[in-house]
């Protein structure tokens, strides 16, 4: 096989690591769910049918249908696409339009919209391990940056790299910008950072972290060299991003705050104190159903306080821009009237991941991390692709 030129030796075996787990994660998956349903899987897309679920389909319903302010319930796409849930179109604007647009594109040169989304998350994912790679290294050496990246792979959640969801793109463009940003490329930080906040909302929060490694920058220089830098301004194109996204609620809803109004009435979500927040998933221990309990209260305050965990360390030791992205997007996970899915938001708290591979120095310890995040991993992948609840 012929690698191009610029891709390092570490970075072809973390592709080869990528490639590896997901081709397992998808096999574990479609063998959990026939044993559950009993019944068998009768070709390559019905196997990746198992995974389209929860989140995703809204993703292929706005890839294939774009974003629609009406929805008359009996539209059909390419091959007989049909959507799962028939006149919601008008709620997903909620889900940002950068995965599904380019979902949308593979799509129309393939006429498969399901298998468009696994390509688009497939070729994001293989630039996940290596980003973060190279990010870490640059602090900490190569040792660390492997243990970072292997870390992330088989994070608990990490199955969300591998199906139609954002994570992986997410993932991307937000450690290439901060990649780009640490080797002074910030125009091109810039850019991906616009990206990322067409990707997800939490995309936003690149503006204050990359606002802190420049500040680093700046004073890491000796007093009398310390200088503003033009380039610096590159950072507001994370918010042009975002303004892309407003502007699409105006053209298609008449309001750029629309996806708020949806967010409260549909999705019961609106900003509020972090204890109310955290408040609520305590409650969830006392449900009567006992699945809801670990789920929604168990797990998801087990995550929050990893999170915190993560944060407090990365105050410690880490550069204070990875600080600040850890601990806004700590915040911003809980600081909602219903906390949801923090498992899976945390893959996005790629400095834990650091924190992982810093504290499991000796092979014993991270032996034993990392089966644990395994057994988790292969637990909740396969939950997820049988059909029940995961994040």
């Amino acid at each position: 096989m012929s690698w191009p030129a610029w891709l390092e030796p570490d970075d072809r075996r973390l592709i080869g690591l990528t490639v590896l787990i997901k081709g397992l994660i998808l096999l574990w998956g479609t063998a959990v769910a026939v044993w559950y349903s009993g019944q068998l899987v009768g070709d390559v897309v019905g196997a990746l049918g198992l995974w389209n679920r929860w989140d995703a389909p809204h993703y292929l319903d706005i890839a294939v249908f774009g974003y629609r302010a009406t929805d008359p319930g009996n539209l059909v796409g390419p091959n007989g696409y049909r959507s799962v849930w028939p006149g919601d179109l008008p709620l997903y604007i909620v889900f940002y339009p950068l995965y599904p647009l380019l979902s949308g594109a593979v799509s129309a040169v393939i006429g498969q919209p399901l298998v468009a989304a696994f390509a688009v998350t497939t070729l994001a994912s293989l630039f996940v391990a290596p980003l973060l790679y190279r990010l870490v290294r640059i602090d900490h050496g190569h040792a660390v940056g492997m243990g970072a990246a292997w870390f992330l792979l088989v994070f608990p959640t990490a199955y969300f790299l591998h199906i139609p969801y954002t994570e992986a793109l997410f993932l991307a463009v937000v450690l290439g910008s901060f990649l780009a940003a640490r080797s002074g490329r910030w125009w091109l930080a810039g850019l991906l950072g616009g990206l990322g906040a067409l990707t997800r909302v939490n995309g936003l929060i690149l503006i204050p972290a990359l606002a802190a490694e420049a500040a680093t920058q700046y004073f890491a220089q000796p007093a009398g060299e310390r200088r503003l830098r033009r380039e610096w301004l590159a950072i507001g194109g994370v918010a042009l991003g975002y303004a892309v996204y407003l502007g699409l609620n105006q053209v298609v809803y008449g309001d750029p705050f629309e996806f708020s109004e949806i967010l409260r009435n549909h999705w019961f979500k609106e900003l509020a104190l972090p204890w109310q927040g955290v408040n609520g998933v305590i409650g969830w221990l006392d449900a009567p159903d006992y699945e809801d309990a670990v789920m929604y209260g168990g797990m998801e305050l087990l995550f929050i306080g990893l999170g915190l965990l993560g944060t407090i360390h990365a105050a410690l030791v880490l550069r204070p821009a990875y600080f600040t992205w850890m601990a806004l997007n700590w915040l911003l996970f809980i600081s909602t009237s219903f906390v949801l899915s923090v498992p899976r938001y945390a893959l996005s708290l790629f400095p834990l991941f650091i924190t992982f591979a810093l504290l499991t120095p000796h092979p014993v310890t991270r032996v034993l991390l990392s089966l644990a995040s395994i057994g988790g991993l292969l637990f909740f992948a396969g939950r997820f692709a049988a059909g029940p609840w995961a994040f």
